[in-house]
């Protein structure tokens, strides 16, 4: 079962309007695109998704892990072009300075092209998923909706399930590309050191282009700092600090995950003030795309710093609620040449967009001490990580859970 989620294409958007009659400018290219995903994980998250040992990790921390280790980042790295590359196979380097701890340069490589068709493995679903959403101390009318597994793994899916007001935004992939490399891959994949600084200049050099140039004036995102505490109405609040450089903020949680050996009820959340799941909720966004979000009130405003989960999700949920919440952040915008003066052809050699979030995992206990309650830190970052495993958490009906959320 595939959804409906929609990938848009920024420099395909381009492309169309350049050929609209009537434009100001027309632009061909660009030759080569050049994308770069930064994500600060704090709390949990950094422990479960930094290197050390997932969940196990992110319970050490709890009952005396080291505070210092509470931040960690991550960055993907991914260029795509037009042309063949000078001498096959294609590759490339990305050149940091000395302040990002990443070594001289990353190695960009081309991942193997899939090849034929198979059919993965799949465990027929049980029980049933109960849908919620919204920040409230009661659940809101219409709730929850309530999906059984068995039907949906017979083909009757529910309509509407699936998000189709969030894009997932991805620019640069090897199927929209001619020669694709990018990193972490198999030659290399430790994650940011310590005190890594993306400050200052970066140069990405390939065999499928010319060199790309520019000069980054953000850094890393700071770490999400926030806490949860059951409320007298058996509601459970979420609180955070705010972060400056945040565009808006998204949470969700998952419970109900043990209950009668996987024939019970899963109860997914979220905070988006109507029904809707994934998407780009958990991922990038242009900050364009979350101010339109927060006009629908499926994204909070930067200005929130709270949000309270219903009390029915939490009863139904059981004792333990495992979930994220995700700081939009800013982008950086770069391309080559600089666009001429007047109606004169732009003639696009490269682009490069950073793209920058910073995310954190909640965990709702009923006897943790008050450890349950989720803390993060902007703290130091933590030690390198180790290179991403390939397989990927997943949540309600297989979709893909975020970095550091199993």
């Amino acid at each position: 079962m595939r959804s409906s989620l929609r990938f848009v294409s920024v420099a395909a958007v381009a492309a169309m309007l350049a050929a609209v009659p009537g434009s100001a400018q027309k632009t061909t290219g660009p030759k080569e695109r050049y994308e770069m995903d930064v994500a600060t994980m704090s709390g949990f998250a950094a422990m479960a998704g930094g290197g050390r040992g997932g969940l196990g990790g992110a319970m050490s921390m709890m009952f005396g892990g080291d505070p210092s280790s509470r931040v960690a980042y991550t960055l993907n790295l991914r260029l795509g072009s037009d042309q063949s590359p000078s001498a096959p196979p294609p590759k490339g380097d990305h050149y940091f300075e000395p302040q990002a701890k990443l070594g001289k340069s990353v190695p960009l490589i081309a991942p193997p092209r899939a090849e034929g068709s198979y059919t993965p493995e799949f465990e027929r679903p049980k029980g049933r998923l109960l849908l919620y959403w919204g920040c409230g101390a009661k659940a809101g009318p219409g709730q929850p909706v309530i999906i059984d597994f068995a039907k949906v793994a017979a083909g009757q899916v529910p309509p509407g399930l699936f998000s189709s007001a969030v894009p997932i935004i991805r620019e640069v992939s090897q199927a929209n590309s001619k020669s694709y490399v990018d990193w972490p891959n198999s030659k290399g994949g430790k994650q940011p050191q310590a005190g890594s600084s993306l400050i200052g200049a970066h140069r990405i050099n390939s065999n499928v282009g010319s060199d790309i140039n520019f000069n980054l004036a953000q850094d890393y995102m700071p770490g999400l700092q926030a806490s949860t505490a059951q409320q007298a109405d058996g509601s459970v609040m979420i609180r955070w600090g705010a972060l400056q450089p945040a565009t808006g903020y998204v949470a969700w949680t998952i419970g109900g995950m043990d209950r009668g050996g996987g024939n019970g009820d899963m109860v997914w959340w979220t905070s988006s003030a109507s029904k809707e799941f994934g998407g780009g909720l958990w991922d990038w966004l242009p900050p364009s795309v979350v101010a339109n979000l927060i006009t629908k009130k499926i994204v909070m405003p930067p200005s929130q710093t709270s949000c309270q989960i219903p009390a029915e999700v939490k009863k139904a949920s059981g004792e333990m609620m495992i979930g994220n919440l995700n700081a939009f952040g800013p982008e950086a915008n770069f391309s080559y040449p600089p666009k001429p003066a007047g109606n004169a052809v732009w003639n696009i050699d490269w682009t490069a967009k950073v793209r920058f979030r910073s995310h954190t995992m909640l965990l709702v206990g009923a006897d943790m001490g008050g450890m349950g309650a989720m803390g993060g830190s902007s703290g130091s970052a933590s030690t390198p990580a180790e290179p991403p495993k390939k397989k990927k958490c997943k949540g309600p009906l297989g979709i893909p859970l975020p970095d550091g959320a199993c």
